[in-house]
C-alpha cells in the first residue's frame, strides 16, 4: 500500500511539472526563512542555557525612584560581592566582572590589544565556561596570572603550549598564563578574549568600597535549596542600610534577577524587567509561522483549484472499493513526499545563505548535523509541513461524491467566499503588514538620521587615553596643532557619543531635596570642548585649564539640565556635589551622546579635577585626513611609542546607533520580499490554472469580439479583488503594531496615510504583474484552437 502511495504521488508530481514546481519552489523558500529564523530563535533563547549551576546564578539589581520615575539597573558597588559572600549564609559565591578593553599586551614582538575581564576566582567555578588546560579552582588566584581564550592564546603564541608563558601588560607587569578557556559561545552574555584576577585591579587603584558607586555586575550564586524570593527579600535593603545616614538613598532596594532570564528579559519598566530581546523573538516567531502557512496555502490553493482534474481519480478509487481514510492517506502522503523533496532544497539554501543571515543579524549561528535531535526535529519539521499543506485538500478531495463525478455533474464552486479565496488574502494580508512595516521602520531611520545632533561629526575623531599619553598629553596637544594636523584637542570623561558616568545628589541655590534625585550625565574636559567637538556654546565661555587657571572646578551646563535645575541665569551658579563646589562658566546647545531616537538627558560638563579616558581631535579641514592622520599617528609614536596608534571617526560611531532599528529594518525587508514571492508564486499558479480551465470561455468571447484587454481583465479582476480586501484587512492590523513599536521611541514619526496607500499601489501592482503574465496570453492565444473540438 504505502509503495502505491509513493508511486502515484511521484507519478503526479512528474506528470504536473509546473505546478510541482510552484510548490516545491514555495516551500522551500518558505522552510528556508523558517529554518533561518528558528535558528536565530534557537541561539536567543539558549542564551547562558548551558551553565550547570544556571538554575542558581542570579544577577544583582538596584531598584530606585529617580525624577519621580522608579529605575532598575544591573550595576552594582565593588563592596557588595564581597559583603554578600560574607554576611549571609544562603550565598555560595559572589563574583564581580567587569570587562573593558584599554591593555596593550606584549609577547616578543607581538603588540596587540583585546577586550577582556576583571572577575573574581569563583568566575570558572559558577559558570559552565570550560578550561582545557589549567584548574579552574586555582587559575584566577593570585594578582598576576591570565586566562586566555584559545582563539587569543593562539593569537599569541601559535603552535607553542601557552601554559606558562609569560605576557608584559602595558609594558611594566608580567602575567603568567594560568589558563586556556575553550572559545566562547555565540549564545553568552559573556564577550571577552582573556580573564584577569580581580585583585590586580585593586592594585591598579581601580576600586572602592563606597555603597553609592555602582561600577560593576554582581554574580550570586545561591546555595541548593535556597528560595529567590526569600533571598531577595532578605537583601532589599542592604544598599539603604548601608547608607542609612544619606537621605538620598531612602528608597534604593536591591534584587535579583535569574541569570537564565537576564539576556531575553533586559528592558526594565516601573523598575521590573519585562520586556527586551524577548519581544523581538515572539516576534519572529509569529513571522515563522506565517511565512510557512503562506508557502503551505499555496500547495492548498492550487490542489484544489484543480479538483476537477482529480474528480474522476477520486470517483473511479470510491467506485473499485477506495475508503475515504485510503484517499486521505494517499493525498497526504502526495503531500510528505513534495514537502520532504522541498526541505532537501531548503536544507541547501540554510548552508548558502546562513553566513549572510548571521552577519545580518550579528550573530554566529551555525547548524550541528551531527546531532540527533537536529533531525528529529527535521523529520518532525516535515511531517508538520506536509500535514500542514496536505490536510484541507486531503479532506476535500476525498470528500467527492463518485456518483455526481462519474456523470459528470461534478462543477466548482463559484462562491463568494471560500476557502481558497480566504487563504489568498491571509497571504496578502500579512505580506502587506509586513510592506508598511518596510517602509515606516525605514521611515524612523531616516528621521532619527537626519535630526540635529547638536555637534559637528566631520572631521571629529577620539583615541583612548593609553600607556604614555596622560603624562604626554600636552606635548601631544601642541604638537598636533602646531604641525597642522589638528585645529582643536580636548580631553573627555567618555567618547562624545556616549555616558561612562552619571550621578545624583547636587544642590544649588534654591534647590529642593527632591532634586537630589535628578541624575545628570557627567562629562570633564581640559579646554576646548566646545571648540572640538563643534557644540554651540548658548551663553558663558568654554572651560579652559590653561587661560583660566581656576577652571579645574568650572563645568558646563546643557540646556535640558539648565531647565531641570529652574536656572534663570544660570552663570556663576554654584552647584554641590560630593563635597565639592563646582562654579557654571558656560551653557552649551543639546547635543546628542547617547540614542539619538530619545530626548537628551541632563548634562554637566566638568573642568579638569576629574579623570579621563579619551582624546578627542579635530582634524584640520584644510589638509587631507590622510595627512593629518598621518601626521597625528608620527606624533603618537613619539610620545607613546609602546601602543598602535588607534583611532575612531565619531561620525561612523554615531552611524553605529542606528545599527539595531537598520538590522530591524532590513530584516522586515527581506521577509517582506520572501512573503510577497511566495505569495506571487502561488498566484501565478492559480493564474495559469484559471486560465486554462476557461480557455473555451476566453475562446467564445474573442470570436464575439472581446479584445485583449477585455479578457486581461476577465481573468484579474478576481485576484485584485482580493488582494484589495487583503489591504482593507492588513491596514489597522498594521497600523496598531506600527504604533505600538513606535511607542518605544521618544523621538519617532507618525504613521500616516500615504504609507497605507503606498504600500496597497505595490501589493496591486506586483499581484497585477503576476497574473498579468497568463491573463495576455490567454487573450492572445487563437480562440480557433480552443474551440476546435467544439
Amino acid at each position: 500500500m504505502l509503495h502505491n502511495y509513493i508511486k502515484v504521488a511521484w507519478r503526479n508530481l512528474v506528470r504536473n511539472k509546473v505546478y510541482s514546481f510552484i510548490n516545491i519552489l514555495g516551500l522551500s523558500v518558505g522552510m528556508t526563512s523558517c529554518m533561518l529564523i528558528l535558528i536565530w530563535i534557537q541561539n536567543e533563547v539558549s542564551h547562558d542555557q548551558f551553565h550547570e549551576k544556571k538554575d542558581r546564578i542570579f544577577i544583582a539589581n538596584n531598584r530606585d525612584i529617580n525624577e519621580g520615575v522608579i529605575n532598575a539597573w544591573s550595576w552594582t558597588p565593588n563592596i557588595m560581592a564581597p559583603t554578600l559572600k560574607q554576611d549571609y549564609p544562603e550565598v555560595e559565591d559572589a563574583i564581580r566582572y567587569n570587562d573593558f578593553n584599554s591593555f596593550l599586551f606584549t609577547v616578543g614582538d607581538k603588540k596587540q590589544k583585546h577586550r577582556g575581564a576583571f572577575t573574581d576566582p569563583g568566575f570558572l567555578t559558577t559558570f559552565s565556561l570550560p578550561l582545557k588546560q589549567g584548574d579552574p579552582k586555582t587559575a584566577l588566584n593570585g594578582t598576576y596570572n591570565i586566562v586566555l581564550t584559545e582563539k587569543l592564546a593562539q593569537n599569541l603564541f601559535g603552535d607553542a603550549d601557552p601554559m606558562g608563558k609569560i605576557i608584559k601588560i602595558d609594558s611594566t607587569d608580567q602575567f603568567t598564563v594560568s589558563g586556556i578557556l575553550e572559545d566562547l559561545p555565540s549564545n553568552t552574555r559573556f564577550d571577552f578574549a582573556y580573564l584577569m584576577p580581580w585583585d590586580y585591579s585593586v592594585r591598579l587603584g581601580w576600586r572602592d568600597s563606597s555603597w553609592a558607586n555602582n561600577a560593576l555586575a554582581t554574580f550570586v550564586l545561591l546555595k541548593e535549596g535556597v528560595s529567590h524570593a526569600a533571598f531577595d527579600q532578605k537583601i532589599k535593603n542592604i544598599t539603604k542600610d548601608h547608607l542609612a545616614n544619606d537621605p538620598l538613598y531612602k528608597n534604593r532596594e536591591v534584587f535579583t534577577q535569574p541569570l537564565t532570564e537576564a539576556w531575553l528579559y533586559s528592558r526594565q519598566e516601573n523598575g521590573y524587567y519585562t520586556g527586551g530581546r524577548i519581544e523581538m523573538v515572539r516576534l519572529f516567531v509569529i513571522i515563522a509561522g506565517f511565512i510557512l502557512i503562506i508557502a503551505c496555502i499555496n500547495f492548498m490553493n492550487l490542489s484544489t483549484a484543480r479538483s476537477e482534474k482529480r474528480a474522476k481519480e477520486v470517483g473511479i478509487r470510491k467506485v473499485v472499493g477506495a475508503q475515504k481514510e485510503l484517499l486521505i492517506g494517499q493525498f497526504l502522503g502526495e503531500s510528505l513526499l513534495l514537502a520532504a523533496i522541498a526541505f532537501v532544497f531548503a536544507l541547501g539554501f540554510v548552508f548558502l545563505t546562513l553566513p549572510a543571515f548571521s552577519g545580518l543579524v550579528n550573530k554566529a549561528l551555525s547548524v550541528d548535523l551531527g546531532n540527533p535531535l537536529f533531525w528529529l526535529f527535521s523529520l518532525s519539521f516535515v511531517v508538520i509541513c506536509g500535514l500542514l499543506a496536505g490536510s484541507y485538500p486531503a479532506l476535500y478531495l476525498s470528500a467527492f461524491k463518485p456518483v455526481k463525478v462519474l456523470k459528470g455533474l461534478f462543477k466548482r464552486s463559484h462562491a463568494t467566499v471560500s476557502p481558497r479565496k480566504v487563504l489568498v488574502v491571509l497571504q496578502f494580508t500579512f505580506a502587506i503588514i509586513l510592506i508598511i512595516a518596510t517602509i515606516i521602520v525605514s521611515q524612523q531611520i531616516r528621521y532619527a538620521q537626519s535630526r540635529d545632533n547638536g555637534y559637528d561629526r566631520d572631521n571629529l575623531v577620539y583615541l583612548s587615553m593609553e600607556g604614555a599619553i596622560e603624562r604626554n598629553y600636552e606635548l601631544i596637544r601642541n604638537e598636533l596643532i602646531s604641525q597642522g594636523a589638528a585645529i582643536a584637542v580636548t580631553k573627555s570623561m567618555s567618547p562624545i557619543i556616549t555616558r561612562f558616568s552619571d550621578s545624583w545628589g547636587w544642590s544649588w541655590t534654591g534647590s529642593t531635596e527632591e532634586d537630589k534625585r535628578i541624575d545628570f550625565v557627567r562629562m570633564a574636559t581640559d579646554a576646548d570642548f566646545v571648540k572640538t567637538i563643534g557644540a554651540t556654546l548658548v551663553m558663558g565661555r568654554d572651560i579652559d585649564i590653561y587661560q583660566f587657571p581656576g577652571d579645574s572646578t568650572s563645568i558646563l551646563l546643557n540646556e535640558t539640565a539648565v531647565r531641570m535645575m529652574r536656572l534663570e541665569d544660570p552663570l556663576n551658579t554654584i552647584l554641590r556635589a560630593d563635597g565639592e563646589d563646582w562654579r557654571v562658566v558656560g551653557v552649551v546647545k543639546d547635543f546628542i551622546y547617547e540614542s539619538p531616537f530619545e530626548n537628551v538627558q541632563q548634562l554637566v560638563v566638568f573642568g579638569p579635577k576629574s579623570w579621563f579616558t579619551t582624546i578627542h581631535i579635530k582634524l584640520n579641514p584644510a589638509n587631507s585626513t590622510q595627512r593629518n592622520l598621518a601626521i597625528a599617528e608620527q606624533v603618537l609614536k613619539i610620545h607613546n611609542p609602546d601602543y598602535p596608534f588607534e583611532y575612531r571617526f565619531v561620525d561612523e560611531a554615531y552611524a553605529r546607533k542606528f545599527r539595531e532599528e537598520q538590522r530591524v529594518g532590513t530584516l522586515a525587508a527581506l521577509f517582506a520580499g520572501l512573503t510577497i514571492f511566495i505569495s506571487c508564486l502561488g498566484l501565478f499558479g492559480l493564474a495559469t490554472f484559471t486560465a486554462e480551465s476557461r480557455i473555451k470561455e476566453v475562446g467564445v468571447r474573442k470570436v464575439l469580439g472581446a479584445s485583449v484587454f477585455n479578457v486581461t481583465v476577465l481573468l484579474s479582476k478576481d485576484f485584485l479583488k482580493l488582494v484589495f480586501v487583503a489591504f482593507v484587512i492588513a491596514s489597522p492590523v498594521a497600523w496598531y503594531a506600527m504604533n505600538k513599536w513606535l511607542a518605544g521611541y521618544t523621538y519617532s514619526i507618525g504613521v500616516e496615510w500615504w504609507v497605507f496607500a503606498l504600500s496597497g499601489v505595490l501589493a496591486i501592482s506586483i499581484s497585477l504583474l503576476t497574473i498579468s503574465y497568463q491573463a495576455i496570453k490567454a487573450g492572445m492565444a487563437n480562440p480557433v484552437r480552443s474551440l476546435r473540438d467544439e
